[in-house]
């Protein structure tokens, strides 16, 4: 496997308040992934690699085939966006990981998805 510069992803995430029960140490969050292609062949999403980790430092692993239910193809100048979840029982924590992708050629890689948070939004009264 090599590493390429010519997948983008980028993740935004949003606190789910309404499947929320901080009382029970249950925080729910809601994250956008954008995979963008700026290469020139098309690339394939085989897998998917995530750390968890909650504000006390509580780590897990989530590994598995492709995303929400799909291996999407991404042609080149593309995007494919997917929504997804992911629950902890604080109201901080983090996500990272990487996907596992091959291009058009056969030839797998591995692209980064960057550390983002999870944070429930502070209240100002």
């Amino acid at each position: 496997m090599y590493d390429s510069p010519r997948v983008c992803v980028q993740v935004q995430s949003v606190y789910i308040e309404s499947q929320s029960t901080p009382d029970e140490e249950r925080f729910v969050f809601a994250y956008t992934v954008t995979i963008r292609n700026l290469g020139r062949v098309p690339v394939q999403l085989l897998g998917r690699y995530w750390l968890i980790t909650n504000g006390h430092g509580r780590e897990i692993e989530v590994q598995g085939e492709g995303v929400v239910g799909e291996q999407p193809h991404i042609a080149p100048g593309e995007e494919y966006q997917y929504t997804s979840g992911a629950i902890i029982e604080t109201p901080l924590g983090t996500m990272q990981g990487h996907y596992e992708m091959v291009d058009a050629d056969g030839n797998a890689f591995r692209i980064a998805i960057p550390v983002f948070r999870l944070s429930v939004p502070t209240r100002i009264h």
